[in-house]
């Protein structure tokens, strides 16, 4: 009875998930080759539901699998899963650099990819380009952004998901792009081409305040992790979304603020 206590124990461990789950073909098997579109739904279906005590046993298994840090959440208590996944920060836990010459980072993140666009493409993983004219969808003109510069930024499950403005900028334009939700952790993204250019996605056109600069901000959904609401549209994207696929906007954005939650 001890050794079948002491081996429950042992495979309860955080590190004893987050081991099993490094070995890249079971990772990439168990996170891709299931019903993706199926599972993100219920998902969503699931993290919404309105109790207490049921966020509390998914934020305990949650953690099993990541290293789940809410010590700088606003809020230590949810009503539900997606709460805790949208979760707001106690004021001063991200400071923004108020020099108007550096880019603030959109969002928490781990860089994957950056460099320069090489007429028209840039880089997924070594060895797996992809154009932005693909990211961007066929009804827009990507041309500005041929030789410019980029960077990927991927999202852990259990990090802060708000994205703010990187700079005093104006939207001008999104576009919503339905798709797939592959993975997009990095044993996908060498495996999966166009990973990015698949997946679920919102482009969002902008050009910096002063300069008149164009940037672009692209969400990508993943599997289990497909909406995104936009405060200055107070739209819900989601894979369910039959709204208009392009949405005109001017919206004033100083560096810093809350666009997507």
């Amino acid at each position: 009875m001890t050794n079948v206590t002491s081996f429950i124990d042992k495979i309860m461990k955080p590190s004893f998930f987050q081991r099993f789950f490094l070995q890249e073909d079971l990772n990439f098997l168990l996170t891709n080759r299931v019903p993706r579109l199926l599972l993100t739904r219920l998902m969503g279906w699931f993290s919404h539901l309105q109790s207490p005590l049921l966020a509390r046993l998914s934020i305990r298994v949650w953690r099993l699998f990541t290293q789940l840090d809410l010590s700088d959440a606003r809020q230590q208590h949810f009503a539900s899963l997606h709460d805790c996944f949208t979760r707001e920060l106690l004021p001063g836990a991200r400071v923004v650099d108020a020099d108007p010459a550096v880019l603030c980072s959109p969002s928490d993140g781990i860089v994957g990819a950056c460099g320069r666009v090489v007429d028209g493409m840039v880089l997924q993983a070594k060895g797996f380009p992809y154009s932005i004219g693909e990211l961007f969808g066929p009804s827009q003109d990507p041309s500005v952004f041929r030789n410019g510069s980029y960077i990927t930024l991927r999202l852990t499950s259990s990090m802060y998901h708000r994205f703010h403005a990187p700079q005093d900028m104006v939207v001008e334009h999104v576009t919503y792009l339905s798709g797939d939700t592959w993975n997009v952790n990095p044993i996908a993204l060498a495996r999966v081409e166009r990973l990015f250019c698949r997946n679920e996605r919102a482009v969002l056109r902008a050009r910096l305040t002063g300069s008149g600069k164009p940037i672009a901000l692209v969400p990508v959904a993943a599997i289990l992790v497909a909406s995104i609401r936009l405060h200055f549209l107070d739209v819900l994207l989601h894979l369910r979304y039959r709204g208009a696929n392009e949405m005109p906007c001017t919206a004033s954005c100083v560096k810093g603020q809350e666009l997507v939650v």
